[in-house]
């Protein structure tokens, strides 16, 4: 028994657990940044239904749709769970729905640069130590290119994702109400076109050029 427990431990890869522990935390921070400055424009822009729902908060198990996070790993991509957001409190609806889905994305562009900000720091100041690697790698190789991925994706125009929100202010009432009335299939949608591995390519060269502009920019 002790011989098997012994090979047990020598075959477990701890670099591997700990680059899926590392993603998990940045899937987790991504995903919490996103919903939280979904429902904190909502509030700006006067609707309080996510405060009241205590959905203003960066505590992940608020937000985390398990089944969600559990796609990401399985599809490429993933969900929370939806911030609540009420248009009536808005003065203009359509607008305040653009808004309000726009600050998920921006937020996770913003994430992405503050991560690489955070590795330029260390790798300037930090006097070196594998607690500090650990940091610089997390930031610059996991959190910021999850964080831009993230955020290209929701601003896909397909329901329920934020960029068909963005796309709804630009239309007449009438085609407004049909897109949302599809909102519903658009999971479905979404999880046939990862799975066929339509779009893939584009959005994987649309992260790799943001990220590489991001990188030259803080970086030089």
């Amino acid at each position: 028994m002790l011989h098997y427990l012994q090979g047990l431990l020598s075959a477990l890869d701890l670099t591997s657990l700990l680059d899926a522990v590392l993603r998990v935390a940045a899937i987790f921070l991504c995903l919490t940044i996103h919903e939280t400055c979904h429902g904190l424009a909502a509030l700006a822009l006067g609707d309080p239904t996510a405060k009241s729902m205590h959905r203003l908060s960066l505590n992940p198990l608020r937000h985390i749709d398990w089944i969600g996070l559990l796609m990401m790993f399985v599809a490429g991509f993933g969900w929370a769970k939806p911030v609540p957001v009420d248009p009536r409190y808005f003065r203009k609806p359509k607008q305040g729905m653009a808004l309000t889905a726009l600050a998920g994305p921006a937020s996770n562009f913003v994430l992405a640069v503050l991560a690489m900000l955070i590795s330029k720091v260390i790798y300037l100041y930090a006097p070196y130590s594998v607690a500090m690697d650990v940091v610089f790698s997390f930031c610059l190789y996991t959190l910021a290119p999850l964080s831009i991925g993230l955020g290209l994706f929701n601003l896909i125009p397909i329901p329920p994702l934020d960029g068909s929100k963005v796309l709804a202010a630009f239309l007449p009432d009438r085609q407004y109400i049909t897109l949302m009335r599809y909102e519903r299939y658009g999971i479905v949608v979404l999880l046939v076109l990862s799975f066929v591995g339509i779009g893939s390519s584009l959005i994987s060269r649309g992260i790799l050029g943001i990220y590489s502009a991001l990188l030259s920019l803080i970086f030089g």
